[in-house]
């Protein structure tokens, strides 16, 4: 026993020497990571990007790069391009193609909300199935049935390790829905319910898409930019139904607005992006040609698309032709026929 006692001390002390040498070790690289984000953050208040190596000599005095601003706001880097997605943080853009900045006022202004900075990371805090089902004290599967009739929506997403879409959700947006649906928490799915989702509805990714279409119409004031936002649900078919004009086509492509941050890194992650923000249902499909219509009627009075050759001058606009808005939307089998949804059922 003696002889045992003794082996184990000895392991004991030969174990705390190596997690001694670990700790050491650990600090060591921590403190070469640490200088390797400075030396990055440095670089982006400089104008310089770290990802691709590309530098900006222009960046707007009193602005801070976004890792500075994420710093400084005391979130995550995710956190913080979430934040901007959802307009919790202004950007401006930097002259010459570089990367979104911060402006020093809205640093101050943030820090200076009361509840700094845990309310601030608690607006963008994000939770999946299992963390959103005990928020809401339910179980998995009742979450994903709430999730896929559409009751709340996902706000972002990533891709396992078997490349599975993995949907997240504002804990915030969560904790709304309890106070204001709580009968859905407890008890018997509403009949309604029940039969769509027997029929194997599912709202996840429709919902997704339509709130990043909102957020990105929010801060796209060009009448083609914003054209080229509806556009961007559409498959190439699609979109050559409605607009029939190659030219025009291929300026929506190019003025299309991206989110400011958060593009997926991986290619799996772009693929899975761009299935997912084409709709994929036959009212969905309907809804974004209209919108698109009306959007490009507005896009065309502003300023005719660019042309190969063209001297850059604005067409006259006929006079038959009226500005067209969402408030006022054309009716009629006119609209119908310009989307050349003549004779389709919708069902």
């Amino acid at each position: 026993m003696a002889v045992r006692e003794v082996f184990r001390t000895h392991t004991r002390t030969q174990g705390t020497r190596t997690q001694g040498t670990r700790t050491q070790g650990t600090r060591t690289r921590d403190t070469r990571t640490q200088g390797t984000r400075t030396r990055d953050a440095r670089a982006e208040d400089a104008g310089a990007v770290p990802e691709d190596g590309r530098t900006s000599c222009a960046a707007p005095a009193g602005t801070a790069a976004a890792g500075r601003a994420a710093q400084e706001l005391g979130l995550r880097r995710a956190e913080f391009e979430l934040a901007v997605h959802l307009g919790l943080i202004a950007v401006v853009g930097a002259s010459g193609g570089g990367r979104p900045r911060v402006p020093e006022e809205e640093i101050a202004r943030l820090r200076e909300q009361p509840g700094f900075p845990d309310a601030l990371a608690e607006r963008v805090r994000t939770v999946g199935t299992a963390a959103g089902a005990a928020l809401l004290d339910i179980v998995p599967a009742r979450f994903t049935r709430l999730a896929r009739a559409g009751c709340f929506s996902p706000v972002t997403f990533y891709l396992n390790r078997y490349r599975a879409v993995v949907w997240l959700y504002l804990a915030d947006e969560l904790a709304a829905f309890a106070g204001r649906e709580p009968e859905l928490l407890a008890g018997r799915t509403p009949p309604g319910m029940r039969t769509m989702l027997e029929s194997g509805a599912d709202w996840r990714a429709r919902n997704w898409r339509s709130q990043r279409i909102d957020r990105l119409l929010t801060r796209t004031p060009d009448p083609w930019a914003r054209a080229a936002v509806q556009a961007s649900a559409l498959d190439p078919v699609q979109l050559a139904e409605v607009v029939d004009d190659p030219y025009e086509r291929a300026y929506l492509v190019r003025v299309r607005p991206e989110p400011v941050f958060g593009r997926p890194a991986s290619m799996a992650a772009r693929e899975t992006m761009g299935e997912l923000t084409l709709a994929d249902d036959p009212d969905e499909i309907l809804w974004r040609r209209i919108n698109l219509s009306l959007e490009l009627d507005a896009a065309r009075e502003d300023r005719p698309a660019p042309r190969p050759g063209g001297d850059g001058e604005v067409r006259s606009v006929p006079a038959a032709r009226s500005r067209t808005t969402a408030a006022s939307p054309p009716t009629g089998r006119g609209l119908l026929a310009r989307l050349g949804w003549r004779g389709r059922g919708i069902g």
